[in-house]
């Protein structure tokens, strides 16, 4: 494995991703749900995503336009904003006991899986690997990176409990799923 290529890779995946929707989202998720479930979705996405940024992004991008992308990602960021904004404590500690192991897991995993679908790190990840005869570097570096800064929010959403209430924290993560479901309808409508 080269790895001058999986640091670039790292690099340049982790200061792209930093602060971007992405770390919000699992910041976000990691309130609502046990961060271990999370993180274990996110991974997941991650991985599955950057195999096909690596081995098949062209393709994929030629059989699924683009705007059906962010159409169902704004889609599933509006669901999810009204159903957090909807929900109170009650209904939340209720829905944690309810929930079942993999509810967290694939609830992440598809929100991250969705959102990121043609976002700038996976089109970056793809120009690597088409750049460098490294599959496997970009892919790692691609991946690590991602996982970090999905384990930043994760863990930055953990420490706010302690400085904000779960209620305040719930209603600010709906309007932030409300917001990003609007932009990424305005950029699937625009052409962005």
């Amino acid at each position: 494995m080269d790895t001058a290529v999986l640091m670039t890779t790292f690099g340049v995946i982790f200061l792209a991703e930093l602060g971007d929707k992405t770390q919000l989202t699992a910041m976000a998720l990691a309130i609502r749900y046990p961060w271990k479930k999370v993180f274990v979705g996110i991974a997941a996405a991650f991985a599955l995503l950057n195999v096909g940024a690596v081995l098949v992004g062209k393709i994929l991008f030629a059989v699924l336009p683009l705007f059906w992308i962010k159409f169902m990602s704004g889609g599933l960021f509006l669901f999810f904003g009204v159903t957090t904004l909807r929900g109170g404590e009650d209904a939340d500690e209720e829905e944690g006991k309810k929930a079942s192991a993999r509810g967290p897991v694939v609830t992440s995993f598809v929100m991250i899986l969705l959102a990121e679908l043609g976002d700038k790190t996976q089109l970056v990840t793809t120009s690597l690997a088409a750049q460098y005869d490294s599959p496997l570097a970009v892919f790692t570096g691609s991946t690590l990176a991602l996982w970090l800064v999905s384990l930043i929010g994760i863990f930055l959403g953990r420490q706010l409990i302690r400085v904000v209430s779960l209620y305040t924290i719930q209603k600010a993560a709906g309007v932030l799923f409300l917001v990003f479901g609007v932009i990424v309808l305005y950029q699937a409508f625009s052409g962005r």
